[in-house]
């Protein structure tokens, strides 16, 4: 068994795909797929459930994912004490990604890359409950996370369990996205009452429970139950479905909105108070890295501009 092994099946389990797996991995995918049925073949079990149209954990997958992740961290770990007595510091950072995080992702990255030239950024994607369990397990330096996920709010550094804190940084605001050509798309803004009639197109709230609550519930603070829309598909599918002129609409958030180009739908603030979840920093509370303190000096310095 091999570290490079147990890497390449992290990663696949993480995409779930041995093509997007192999293009993390910088490597070609049929050496992703070697080096997977290799380790397989070592530990006697199928790993993955391989299909035309999937891929899935097997059960000896699903327990088997947490302790390649131990091992790996482990592995890190020594690294990152040598580099600290030689004075390198960490080679690369590992860092798990929120959706739309559009400018600040840029910003923050930006200001590290100023505070630590020699540290490479390794972005990860996966689920919030999977970038706080590997920021626990130490696959991870750290993860931005959005919204109270039952980790004790975000009004202070916020306990994400298993030796993890949150650290908050910003209020991430979103905005309505209407057709544009609707008559509501003219003003500068929008009260959410007046989208009471209009269908709402959402993700599942198992897919994002901070922002469906969020948006549920200011919509019942304003006097209505939301009208359920078509099953939301990708960010770009619900802007070209809205854009065609159907009367529905959804939120996206502002930093997000920045970055996108869309001129058949238009994206309004919120008139009042407004919506908005606060992005955090999920780091370990103990023998955190050098590069994840600077990590969290340009996530804070990040914090104090408008996105």
């Amino acid at each position: 068994m091999e570290l490079r092994q147990l890497r390449y099946f992290v990663t696949v389990a993480e995409e779930l795909h041995f093509g997007r797996a192999a293009e993390r991995l910088h490597i070609v995918q049929s050496a992703v797929s070697q080096q997977v049925r290799r380790l397989e073949r070592d530990l006697g079990a199928d790993l993955f459930d391989r299909s035309p149209r999937h891929v899935r954990l097997t059960e000896a997958g699903a327990r088997f994912l947490p302790e390649a992740r131990a091992v790996l961290a482990a592995a890190d770990r020594a690294r990152a004490a040598v580099a600290d007595l030689t004075g390198d510091g960490t080679a690369t950072l590992r860092l798990g990604t929120s959706s739309g995080l559009g400018v600040h992702l840029d910003r923050v990255l930006d200001a590290y890359a100023r505070r630590a030239p020699a540290v490479s950024v390794d972005l990860v994607a996966a689920p919030a409950r999977e970038r706080l369990a590997m920021v626990s397990a130490g696959s991870l330096d750290a993860a931005f996370l959005r919204g109270d996920r039952e980790r004790g709010g975000t009004g202070g550094n916020a306990d994400g369990g298993d030796g993890v804190e949150v650290v908050p940084l910003w209020p991430d605001p979103l905005l309505a996205v209407l057709p544009a050509r609707h008559p509501l798309a003219a003003g500068p803004d929008v009260a959410l009452a007046e989208l009471a009639a209009l269908p709402l197109r959402l993700v599942a709230r198992r897919t994002n429970p901070p922002l469906v609550d969020l948006v549920v519930t200011a919509c019942h603070a304003a006097g209505f139950e939301p009208v359920p829309g078509p099953p939301a598909g990708s960010l770009q599918d619900n802007l070209a479905a809205i854009g065609a002129g159907t009367a529905m609409w959804t939120v996206v958030y502002a930093s997000q909105a920045a970055r996108l180009h869309a001129p058949r739908v238009a994206f309004l603030p919120f008139r009042g108070a407004g919506l908005a979840l606060t992005t955090g920093l999920a780091v370990r509370r103990e023998r955190r890295s050098r590069a994840v303190e600077l990590l969290l000096e340009a996530a804070a310095a990040d914090g104090d501009l408008d996105p």
